[in-house]
């Protein structure tokens, strides 16, 4: 709190803000930082070991096999997510279980886990995307914008 804000204070309010800042529970950031740190490592992990298998298996290349992974990790994701396991993953590992692409498909099956009792249409089918939609919104345009760009180049560069 500013000391402009302590200032207006009175005693009372003061002492209060003391007692506040002792009594407060730290947060454990540096063990917060491994634990997701070691969640989204695994979540890595499992994904480098998908591609190897769809490498190894199914002849793919190492440019060609990034796509099936992906899909494959948000697939996993949203199973995990209807049977509950995700959220134990998610409470332990914060934000490593939310950046990887598992998070995406998280919150695109949550939400519509969310909303199936308003029906397929107006519930499942209207709030599916509204965590993810901006994601996928600013992912396309931005694809656009990047061949758009290439394409001019290749025109007048001759790249």
């Amino acid at each position: 709190m500013s000391n402009n804000k302590k200032k207006k204070l009175t005693p009372v309010q003061q002492e209060y803000q003391q007692l506040q800042t002792q009594l407060e529970t730290k947060r454990p950031v540096l063990l917060n930082c491994i634990k997701a740190f070691i969640t989204g490592g695994i979540i890595c992990l499992i994904g480098q070991f998908i591609q190897n298998l769809y490498i190894h298996y199914f002849d793919f290349t190492d440019q060609t096999a990034g796509n099936p992974t992906a899909g494959t990790l948000i697939f996993i994701a949203m199973l995990l997510t209807g049977f509950g396991v995700y959220d134990r993953i998610a409470q332990f590992g914060g934000a490593g279980s939310a950046v990887p692409l598992t998070g995406f498909g998280n919150a695109v099956i949550s939400a519509a886990i969310e909303h199936r009792t308003e029906g397929f249409v107006l519930g499942v089918g209207g709030n599916m995307f509204k965590l993810a939609g901006s994601v996928i919104l600013f992912g396309v345009f931005s694809a656009f914008i990047v061949a758009l760009i290439k394409t001019i180049l290749i025109q007048w560069g001759g790249l």
